[in-house]
């Protein structure tokens, strides 16, 4: 089975770890741009990400530039077809479970099913504290909150959830989402974000696991799956490093992975070796027509060979 790739879009968050210099002057006309040559390189998803609001001490390093991600996918839904939209992730113990499903299940709705719901904990102290939600329970909220979204995003009109942190029934909620089961992927790479991912989701977005931690933690997701009876697909992810396309012109960085395809495509097949279903990738470039021309070769050149 080949290996599926998607890619966190550039522009709409732009942490210095990993944004382009060019992306600083960047705005709507090239998301969209981007957003297309994904749907014809065959991407299976655009990723983008959740902040409501950076604290001073951290915007030196994670700027603060993050697009809603609502807004974002689906206004780049009306400029593709095919391909998939991924929230990476969706801090969704920020606000109410019926918000959350309202915003999302309008998504898949206006998209004609093509939303992935990626959620997780959040990182952020001030960001919780701003939005009076309680920065150290943010871990078994969003547990009851996957509980509350399922029950949002399926099929009932009238969606009823009875938990510690949220209780709601008889309250009507149209549009549904165009898909039957909206498939959530858990973000994160601790202990209790596997084993979150491993027992309520549908699939796991890793947070930074280099590639030798990832057999382990594939391992253990397997293992909670069959100790709780966990059964349907699961999708398991890996972010992987810096790709180019060729030989480049110029310095590309110690970790980027470059060279002519077959050489990547020797390296991703690595990921699938371990269990890996779908890869995040990330180009460096310097410009917008030279990130669209490497998602296309990495498309017409590498994809085949995975």
């Amino acid at each position: 089975m080949s290996l599926e790739y998607g890619i966190q879009l550039p522009v709409q968050s732009q942490s210095t770890i990993y944004a382009e210099p060019w992306e600083a002057a960047a705005g709507p006309d090239d998301l969209r741009d981007i957003a297309r040559a994904a749907d014809r390189a065959g991407f299976a998803y655009l990723a983008s990400c959740d902040h409501v609001a950076i604290p001073r001490r951290l915007a030196p390093a994670m700027s603060t530039v993050w697009y809603d991600p609502v807004a974002t996918l689906a206004h780049l839904a009306a400029v593709t077809e095919r391909v998939r939209l991924l929230s990476h992730v969706a801090v969704v113990g920020l606000r109410h479970p019926l918000v959350t499903a309202k915003q999302y299940a309008t998504l898949d709705h206006l998209s004609g099913g093509r939303l992935i719901l990626g959620v997780g904990a959040g990182h952020v102290p001030e960001e919780f504290e701003a939005l009076g939600v309680d920065f150290e329970r943010r871990g078994p909220v969003l547990d009851e909150s996957i509980d509350a979204l399922r029950a949002c995003l399926g099929p009932d009109e009238f969606p009823e959830h009875h938990g510690k942190f949220y209780d709601f029934e008889g309250l009507g909620q149209l549009p549904r989402p165009a898909q039957q089961r909206v498939p959530v992927w858990v973000g994160g790479s601790s202990p209790a974000a596997v084993r979150r991912a491993a027992l309520k989701g549908d699939g796991w977005l890793p947070q930074g696991d280099p590639r030798d931690r990832l057999p382990a933690q594939i391992a253990r997701i397997r293992r909670l799956r069959e100790e709780s009876g966990g059964e349907g697909p699961f999708t398991v992810g890996a972010i992987v490093e810096p790709l180019y396309v060729g030989r480049p012109a110029w310095e590309v960085g110690r970790r980027t992975l470059a060279g002519e395809p077959e050489e990547l495509a020797e390296s991703l097949r690595a990921y699938r070796a371990m269990g890996v279903h779908q890869i995040q990738v990330r180009f460096r470039c310097r410009s917008r027509t030279e990130l669209t021309d490497q998602m296309e070769a990495f498309g017409a050149r590498v994809a085949p060979l995975l």
